[in-house]
């Protein structure tokens, strides 16, 4: 069984040793503003939602036998939990304004050159640190009661087993973690003076952490022992879900954010990687590490003309009974626009990280039309997102191949822009959801199913279809894609 613990909802799947679904069970729950600016997440609601998707999923498949699961969750969150187990507040999330005095504080003392040399990360006050620092100093009643501060996915591990244990790959979206020595840096502690016990004991991804306990175990409905498993980081499983163990290659992930996230096999923590605030974190598989490029929109900005400008498309997919993307995607312009889209529509990701940056679309005319602009908002993402390939490649991260995952990946139309804009092959392949894959292959090899990682993704992951750059098109969108930098960097200024 895979578990994903995500922001705004919690999904469990559950697979037969040969890769195929047997059943899944998905539920939202609210986030929580208690005033402008703050966003957090209530760990008993997210406990509850957990709990009635593991028992939906084993109820539609009865007497079935659950090995193993593993869990793959947001990070930089973590849950105060106190010495009896329970929960203290609601965890403030990573979108939180709460942490940037603190942070500054961490600057001050740390620096920013060494922060990323240390954890890997840029300095900001997204992580878990400053968060947990801004607890301290304004929730000292609460912080005082703390036993560990748990990332979320931990947080549902130690409620299933009752250890409290973190892996690496959680732990490095703390900006606590040494990202070279694998353990928590006690530089970064006394920069933030807080305690390090305060935060769960490490281990690696992919080894057991405990079966479930009894109690938890026969509410929940499981017949038999059924063993935890220490997943990850959602990217980094997503990786792994994804079939990428090597160097070179990357795992493009076209969800809500566009994330590629690369491997590589030692730590590259160089001024490049700083300049552009790129992190560097372990895989989770051992001896590799991962970058994640990513830009806030990605389907997004999709959804987006869907919600704001394609009421005529969902009329017509209506009467053909089809998806209105596939629509969109069908009567979309066919060649090339002159548009630029930078789509910033939710602030900057990679390499700029500018939550106050705005979308633009250049190059309007009385020629334009809806086809046109659908198409151009894929340009525009994909245009960010090869800057982040060229990025990358300074820092010395360059990339061969992409394996395309997420909603964003069913697109005949978007995979092929990404192929002529990127220049590379990018395939398509058989895995929907590759987060869960991830899981399931930690929890299978764990329990002895698969002997190996490479066995397991050979087994479970398979190319549909990989699409090749088009030689006119490519040409073509070299040239807009030179206006787009000059573009995005005009618009940076004002």
């Amino acid at each position: 069984m895979g578990l994903d613990i995500g922001t705004t909802g919690c999904k469990a799947s559950l697979f037969d040793e040969g890769g195929t679904l047997l059943s899944a069970a998905y539920m939202e729950y609210p986030l929580e503003q208690p005033k402008p600016g703050a966003f957090e997440l209530n760990p008993e609601r997210v406990w509850e939602s957990v709990r009635r998707v593991i028992a939906d999923v084993l109820l539609a498949v009865p007497g079935v036998i659950v090995h193993a699961l593993s869990i793959s969750s947001l990070g930089e969150t973590v849950v105060p939990v106190d010495h009896d187990g329970n929960v203290l507040s609601n965890a403030i999330l990573y979108t939180d304004s709460r942490g940037i005095e603190q942070a500054a504080i961490i600057e001050q003392k740390i620096g920013k050159e060494r922060t990323m040399e240390l954890t890997g990360v840029p300095l900001h006050p997204m992580f878990s640190l400053p968060k947990v620092m801004w607890i301290k100093q304004y929730q000292p009643e609460i912080y005082q009661k703390v036993w560990k501060f748990m990332p979320f996915g931990d947080f549902i591990a130690f409620l299933l087993t009752g250890i409290s244990v973190t892996d690496y790959t959680l732990a490095s979206r703390t900006m606590a973690f040494n990202v070279s020595k694998k353990e928590w840096d006690s530089d970064m502690f006394d920069a933030a003076g807080i305690e390090a016990d305060k935060f769960p004991d490490l281990i690696q991804s992919g080894q057991i952490i405990g079966p479930i306990r009894n109690e938890i175990r026969q509410s929940l409905g499981f017949r038999s022992e059924t063993l935890v498993v220490a997943g990850g980081h959602d990217q980094a499983c997503a990786a792994l879900g994804a079939g990428i163990l090597h160097n070179n290659h990357a795992v493009d992930g076209i969800g809500t954010v566009e994330c590629i996230t690369p491997a590589y096999s030692s730590p590259i923590l160089n001024t490049k990687m700083l300049q552009y605030q790129f992190n560097c974190a372990p895989h989770v598989i051992e001896g590799l590490y991962l970058t994640y490029a990513f830009n806030f929109t990605g389907g997004s900005l999709i959804r987006w003309y869907r919600d704001k400008f394609g009421q005529i498309a969902e009329a017509e997919a209506r009467k053909l009974g089809i998806n209105v993307y596939d629509y969109l995607n069908s009567t979309s312009a066919t060649s090339p626009t002159d548009l630029l889209v930078i789509p910033h529509f939710a602030g900057s990701g990679t390499p700029y990280m500018n939550p106050e940056a705005k979308g633009t679309i250049y190059g309007l005319s009385f020629d334009t039309d809806s086809t046109h602009l659908y198409r151009a908002l894929m340009e525009g993402v994909t245009y960010e997102m090869r800057y982040n390939l060229e990025c990358l490649a300074e820092a010395g991260i360059p990339i061969e191949s992409l394996r395309a995952v997420g909603g964003g990946a069913k697109s005949d139309l978007w995979l092929q822009i990404k192929a002529d804009i990127m220049n590379c092959p990018v395939e398509r392949l058989n895995v929907s959801e590759a987060g869960t894959m991830g899981n399931i292959i930690l929890a299978g090899k764990a329990s002895g199913v698969y002997q190996t990682y490479e066995e397991a993704v050979n087994i479970l992951v398979k190319p549909l279809r990989i699409f090749y750059p088009s030689e006119s098109n490519t040409s073509l969108y070299q040239d807009r894609y030179e206006k787009y930098k000059v573009l995005s960097r005009a618009i940076s200024t004002l």
